[in-house]
């Protein structure tokens, strides 16, 4: 972390700028990744102390014995982070997208996001064990194999695929989960790709997943970064580093998720991108989490019109849904 003490630089506020984060090493990678983009667009702010690191303890990152369902959703990775932010103790803050709320606190906006990682899920064996057919990757697990998730999205699509599977919840951080896989705790896992890459740990993969075959997350593998909305100074300067791809494809995606309002208890998947002649493609999932329901589908339209797209999509899978799905 900066010691850097206040300096006054012109078109901004006094130095350094302080920049909220989580405390894990995926969150804290996402964070200089961050600033190393900001560094390069204003190469005023190298080499000044322009920036300080505030690691924040979340109480998401805190309760790792339970699912975020039971005890208050996905926004528990944000909240303190929030607080800060709207007190002032940071200027701004970096989020893994997918963990970010779509209705922000009051005063807090969503001010830009960055080139997007692979959106992928990678199923995760232990080291040394063989994948299979990769045309059937379920197929690595042995009848009644136990697989470690925190996610009831991908516990769902599993599920589906493979009915005689048990899931056990696995929370932590993504070394925490590697090794308690690698420990015999669970047969396997599923994680994010773009975690293991950001990390080093790509080969740790066994498989990636076609996103077909398991739905992301809405906002995987994208990075975002909130302010105070009355902070026009950021704003602007982070409009100048805003990934178009990423702004269209999160728009679709997060639309889609505020549609269908679903809690950390409903199984919810996204996954938009842009094709050759610039369409956006959306795929959307709803499902219960036993697998016993899921219903996907797909639109494309103007990239846009990507908001929109995401709305109309949510509003569809819900009205074709089964009511308990969001209860």
């Amino acid at each position: 972390m900066s010691t850097a003490t206040a300096r006054p630089h012109k078109g901004l506020r006094a130095l350094p700028l302080r920049v909220g984060t989580r405390q894990s090493p995926l969150a804290l990678w996402q964070t200089r990744h961050f600033l190393g983009i900001i560094s390069k667009f204003c190469p005023v702010l190298r080499g000044v102390n322009a920036f300080e690191e505030h690691a924040i303890a979340t109480t998401g990152d805190q309760v790792q014995d339970r699912r975020l369902a039971d005890i208050g959703g996905k926004g528990l990775f944000a909240k303190e982070i929030h607080e800060a932010l709207l007190d002032g103790r940071v200027d701004f803050a970096v989020h893994s997208l997918k963990d970010l709320e779509t209705e922000l606190p009051p005063g807090i906006v969503l001010a830009c996001t960055l080139r997007r990682e692979d959106a992928r899920d990678a199923l995760v064996l232990p080291e040394g064990t063989e994948a299979g057919d990769p045309a059937a990757p379920f197929g690595a697990f042995a009848a009644g194999a136990l697989v470690g998730t925190a996610s009831l999205r991908r516990q769902a699509q599993l599920l589906a695929a493979r009915p005689d599977l048990r899931c056990t919840t696995i929370r932590g951080n993504v070394q925490t989960r590697l090794s308690k896989l690698q420990a015999g705790e669970v047969d396997g896992s599923l994680l994010a790709l773009a975690g293991l890459r950001r990390l080093g740990l790509e080969h740790r993969a066994t498989v990636v997943l076609d996103p077909e075959a398991m739905v992301p997350a809405a906002g995987q593998g994208i990075v975002g970064v909130t302010v105070r909305a009355a902070d026009g100074e950021l704003l602007d300067l982070l409009s100048g580093i805003e990934d178009r791809e990423a702004k269209a494809v999160s728009q679709a995606e997060r639309a889609l998720l505020a549609a269908l309002d679903g809690s950390c208890r409903t199984p919810i998947g996204g996954h938009a991108r842009l094709l050759p002649d610039g369409t956006l493609h959306l795929t959307g999932l709803v499902a219960r989490a036993d697998g016993t329901f899921l219903l996907k589908r797909s639109v494309r339209g103007l990239a846009a019109d990507a908001a929109r797209i995401g709305r109309a999509l949510g509003e569809e899978l819900r009205a074709d849904s089964p009511a308990d799905i969001f209860g």
